[in-house]
């Protein structure tokens, strides 16, 4: 394996994304480029991203980051990318964990990480150990369009075991609830669009939203976070009900609405 066959290209896309911008890119700084693909912010965020050298690249503003994901992965100069959000740090460990994967003969294809999340100032065991798929060759990661979606990879997967979470990237987002509730509306739409068609029972409204509250708190240990984890988990739950609510209303027949209205 050559030299430049052993770099790894950050990849950040972002939209206003100041706020934690500074911490992340100084975790991101000793691996060998950092890609910055943003969304035109109008914030500070391409100011801090000039200080630490960025390649930095734009695309058109949307309201979530799955579209510019493929975009920002191309524009990368190395062979293999990490995928990094605005507001995700990179631990030590977990840099020097990549570099002594893809100096192995036998390296994978792409390497599941998992996330620390926090609410409420607590870590959540609840959403731990969160596996994303963030870092991959180049050339064989292809990322979906639409919102939450996972990365397909061509070519063998390997997932960080979950007792290491000095490996993890750490969220810094700790988003209050009145954030997580307005972002519940966006996300929601977002699932409507990726679920089409999809058909529910009505008792779909009781047991989906009431087995993601029972694998927060209970299943997933949320009852070891006090309040921060009861209330965690309610929110799961509200936004699994808010999701079949809205698949429901978009599989309504209007032809039916109109009968009954016309009594």
């Amino acid at each position: 394996m050559t030299k430049e066959e052993r770099k790894i290209s950050v990849i950040i896309n972002t939209y206003n994304a100041a706020q934690h911008l500074t911490r992340v890119l100084e975790s991101a700084k000793d691996f060998d480029e950092i890609v910055i693909c943003d969304m035109y912010s109008t914030d500070q965020t391409i100011e801090i991203a000039k200080q630490y050298n960025c390649k930095i690249i734009f695309h058109e503003k949307m309201s979530f980051c799955e579209p510019a994901r493929n975009t920002a992965i191309q524009a990368a100069s190395n062979k293999w990318v990490l995928v990094v959000d605005a507001d995700e740090l990179i631990s030590k460990n977990l840099k020097d964990y990549l570099y002594e994967q893809i100096n192995k003969d036998n390296c994978p294809s792409a390497i599941r990480i998992p996330r620390k999340n926090y609410f409420m100032g607590k870590f959540m065991h609840s959403s731990y150990p969160d596996y994303i798929m963030r870092f991959a060759k180049r050339d064989a990661i292809d990322w979906p369009d639409h919102i939450h979606s996972t990365p397909i990879i061509d070519g063998k997967i390997e997932t960080i075991p979950s007792r290491r979470k000095d490996l993890a990237f750490i969220h810094l987002a700790n988003d209050s609830s009145e954030t997580i509730l307005r972002k519940l509306n966006t996300y929601t739409e977002k699932e409507i669009e990726r679920r089409k068609g999809q058909q529910y029972k009505l008792t779909a409204l009781i047991y989906n939203p009431l087995f993601r509250f029972f694998k927060s708190y209970i299943l997933k240990g949320g009852f070891r976070d006090g309040k921060a984890g009861l209330a965690y988990a309610g929110l799961n739950a509200m936004y699994k009900f808010a999701t079949v609510v809205k698949l429901m209303e978009s599989n309504l027949n209007e032809d039916e609405i109109d009968k009954d209205l016309l009594g």
